[in-house]
Formats: C-alpha cells, structure tokens, sequence
C-alpha cells in the first residue's frame, strides 16, 4: 500500500471516530497514528451542531409592535425552506452566524449595521431579503436571540422551530440632531 493511500486509511478513520462509530480495529489504527501526528481532527467545523442560535433584528416605529427584517440564507421564517447558496457564501448571513456565537454588543460592524439599517440605506438593506421598511426607516430597531431546530416531518411547510433565549441587542434609536436656527 502506497504512502497516500495509508494517510487517506488514517483519513478516514480519524473522521469516523468524529462520527461515534469506532469499531475496534479503527480504536487500534487510532492509538497507533495518534503518537505520529500523521493526521489530525483538526477542521474549520470539526464538531457540528444540531441547534442554530440565531439573532432576528427587528424594527419599529413605535417601540410596541415590532417587524422581522429577513436575511436570504440564514434561518427566520420558520416556513421558509432552507435556500441552497453553495458554492456562493453570502458575507452579511455568514458575519451574522458568528455574531450569534459571540456577543454582538462587542462587535463594531454590528453597531454599524443596526445604525445603517434606522438610516434606511439602500446598499445595506439590499443585502437583506425583505425589509420591513422599505418605505419609511424604522425609529427604533433591536435584535433577539432564538433557538432554531429543524422542524419534525409533523408541522406540515414549517421547516424550523425556534424559541426565544432573550434579548441579543438593546433597543437602540438614531439621535436626531438638534436644529439650531436663530
């Protein structure tokens, strides 16, 4: 057996043991290359999940009732099929999965998105799939945090379940400059 053939062996092995089906001649394969180094488990999303924590950015104009400003790839409308974007990664969607994992408040592209997002600019919001305020800004605007599950095959067209976790963003408004005319 030729040098590749042994690292794609090794390969596979390693990556059945991420699995949880390590039979025991992949254990003994496994504790012989460990020491080597040979191959690693190492990976971008070596380990993936089951749930998405996702952030659903909202708007109002009167701080009671509140619209969902949808994105185009990640998960909101729980009726909404998952859309296929390979090989294509849209930015804005994939920035938004790392901002759930981490706080958005810390984040300076955020502020200047949810601050882009109360101006209604237009290159921003035709990032988005549908916003809420197409014709008039919101004056206010706050993110959500939720959980989303895969929907089971008993909600007929629902794709995701989602509960709420609380909120991921305050509510926040532009500051209105003050008109100083004599």
């Amino acid at each position: 057996m030729s040098t590749h053939w042994r690292i794609v062996v090794c390969s596979l092995v390693r990556m059945d043991q991420r699995g949880g089906s390590e039979p025991a001649w992949a254990r003994s394969v496994n504790g012989w290359i460990n020491p080597l180094n040979v191959v690693s488990g190492y990976g971008l999303f070596a380990i993936m999940t089951t749930t998405r924590r996702e952030i659903v950015i909202e708007g109002s104009y009167d701080g009671a009732e509140w619209h969902e400003y949808e994105f185009r790839y990640k998960p909101g409308n729980v009726m909404r099929a998952p859309p296929w974007n390979i090989p294509h990664q849209p930015r804005l969607d994939w920035q938004m999965w790392f901002a759930a994992l981490d706080n958005p408040q810390r984040l300076s592209w955020f502020w200047r998105f949810v601050e882009r997002l109360l101006e209604n600019e237009p290159t921003v919001t035709a990032l988005l799939e549908k916003n809420p305020f197409a014709d008039k800004p919101p004056t206010s605007v706050r993110a959500q945090f939720y959980d989303h599950t895969f929907a089971g095959g008993e909600q007929k067209g629902q794709w995701w379940n989602r509960r709420l976790l609380g909120e991921s963003f305050p509510m926040v408004h532009l500051k209105v400059p003050v008109n100083r005319a004599n």
